[in-house]
Order: C-alpha cells, then sequence, then structure tokens
C-alpha cells in the first residue's frame, strides 16, 4: 500500500508516517527489513542536524537508514516496507542539482518534469509498504521571491501526481490525522 501523508511544518506527519510503518512492519517476519529513505542533505547548520538526531532517535534501531537523493531508484530496489522522508526535500535538492533559482523556466522545467515523472513512475508500481511524507504548500501568501513560488509551485504539482498514486493520502494538522483518501 502506498500512502502520502502531508501537512504543514512541525505538523506531526514524520511521526505519523513512522507509527504506520512501525505497525505495517509488525506484521512482517523480523527479517523483513524497514527502510527510513532520507531525502534531505547533511548540513554544517546546526538546526538541520538537531532535526536530523530528533527523527533518527525516533526510528526503531533494527530500521534501516538510506540516505539518496536518487529517490525513483530506492524505491525500486526495496526489499520491505520503507518510510520516505520527505519529498520537499528531495525536490529542493534536485531544484538545486539543476540550478532553477536564477534561469529561465525553459531551460531546467523538462529535466525537472523527467526526474518527477520517473519519481511518480517508481511509486505507482513500487509493490511495497511505502510511506512518503511531504509538506503542505499554497495555505498562504504566494511568495514575494522567485525561489519560493518556484518551490511551492513544483511541489505542490509533486504532491498532487504522487497523491493521485497513492492507495491512501492523510493530512496531518497539529498532530491530528485527517483522512483525504481512505484505501
Amino acid at each position: 500500500m502506498r500512502t502520502l501523508v502531508t501537512g504543514g511544518v512541525r505538523s506531526g506527519k514524520s511521526a505519523v508516517a513512522e507509527r504506520l510503518l512501525t505497525e505495517a512492519a509488525a506484521l512482517l517476519p523480523a527479517e523483513v527489513p524497514v527502510t527510513y529513505v532520507a531525502t534531505g542533505p547533511s548540513s554544517d547548520d546546526p538546526d538541520w542536524a538537531d532535526r536530523i538526531a530528533s527523527h533518527r532517535s525516533r526510528r526503531p534501531g533494527a530500521w534501516q537508514t538510506l540516505e539518496t537523493p536518487d529517490l525513483a531508484s530506492a524505491l525500486d530496489s526495496l526489499t520491505g516496507p520503507a518510510i520516505v522522508d520527505c519529498l520537499g526535500t528531495w525536490l529542493t535538492g534536485v531544484l538545486d542539482e539543476l540550478d532553477v533559482w536564477d534561469a529561465p523556466r525553459d531551460d531546467w522545467q523538462p529535466a525537472l518534469h523527467a526526474r518527477t515523472t520517473a519519481l511518480v513512475a517508481a511509486w505507482s508500481r513500487c509493490p511495497r509498504d511505502v510511506v512518503a511524507v511531504t509538506n503542505e504548500v499554497g495555505w498562504g501568501v504566494v511568495s514575494e521571491h522567485r525561489s519560493g513560488r518556484i518551490f511551492a509551485d513544483e511541489l505542490g504539482r509533486l504532491n498532487q501526481d504522487i497523491a493521485r498514486a497513492s492507495d491512501s493520502v492523510l493530512l496531518v494538522v497539529a498532530g491530528h490525522v485527517l483522512p483525504l483518501r481512505a484505501p
């Protein structure tokens, strides 16, 4: 089953996703690994390091961690259930890699479309229980900065595509789960 968990920053969406995977893993033989696919980059930023440490401290010790920007390949290679945290950090890495922030859309949009299409295809064909975490965008004002508009537009599109390819979609608000699509 493919589940998308969305919500605002610090809404509790990662903890909800981790709980879903813990419940799914409890139904499997112990030798079937749970993989935590971390899409965020390492950084010298102490606040970012604290976020990573907080996420790591909640994971069961038997879970494997895969840190990769190649999310489509990671989904294709899974041997058990997985959590992907998060689509927003994955997209930021892709946008940085494509150097989109000051370039004309026509220079980077085809490459971005190819990457997001490959990700959605891998998500759609993934035979494992997988939960993806993403940030909900677009509930505030439109950013005055081009980078903010690009990020919100592209993550909004990606979220819609992944949601359409999901069996279940959950919105987390203030730690409470609102089912948007149930299996």
